[in-house]
């Protein structure tokens, strides 16, 4: 085996590793999705806000909407993402030609045209961060709906969005980067 063999079979092996990772993040968020889901907005004793303090801090019915459809949206982005990560860990086992040497487990090895393998971890990823954006989309209208408007100063609500988008964003960026360093390799 050259040394350029033995470098593919190493970086193809991190892209399946990297496949299973984001099946298994995608599943975990889709349990919490389904978990949202769960949730009535419609319910009266659902919301925390007093309404008769400040009826101008409950949200409209279109959040309640909104927090539905951004939910489905998640859900479908990641869906997309766990499907074309299985999909690439199918053709790899089933691989016959390519251009890529890749261990597949301790004995079997196939052949593997590396410029599908990443442009399909692109693709999964994007579907996964698109995901991510959708969720915490959705979770700052579950707040909303929860607590009230963010403009009306409550500081639970503030307290509960403002790490959300500031750290998933933060967390998606360093994603992506990782993303395109294993793309590049």
């Amino acid at each position: 085996m050259t040394t350029t063999d033995h470098h593919n079979l190493k970086s193809t092996t991190i892209h399946v590793m990297a496949l299973d990772g984001i099946v298994n993040v995608n599943s975990l968020f889709t349990l919490g999705l389904f978990l949202g889901l769960a949730v009535n907005p419609a319910d009266p004793n659902y919301t925390l806000v007093d309404s008769s303090s400040a009826t101008t801090c409950l949200m409209p019915s279109s959040t309640a909407e909104n927090l539905v459809a951004f939910h489905v949206y998640s859900f479908s982005s990641f869906l997309f993402s766990s499907l074309i990560a299985f999909g690439l860990k199918q053709a790899i086992r089933a691989a016959k030609d390519g251009d890529t040497r890749i261990q597949v487990s301790d004995d079997t090895i196939a052949h593997v045209n590396l410029r599908v393998l990443r442009a399909g971890i692109l693709a999964s990823a994007a579907g996964s961060v698109s995901g991510c954006l959708f969720l915490t989309a959705a979770l700052v209208d579950l707040v909303e709906l929860k607590l009230g408007k963010l403009g009306c100063s409550d500081w639970y609500g503030v307290a509960a969005v403002v790490p959300l988008v500031v750290l998933v964003p933060l967390a998606l960026v360093f994603y992506i980067c990782i993303v395109l360093h294993a793309f590049a390799t």
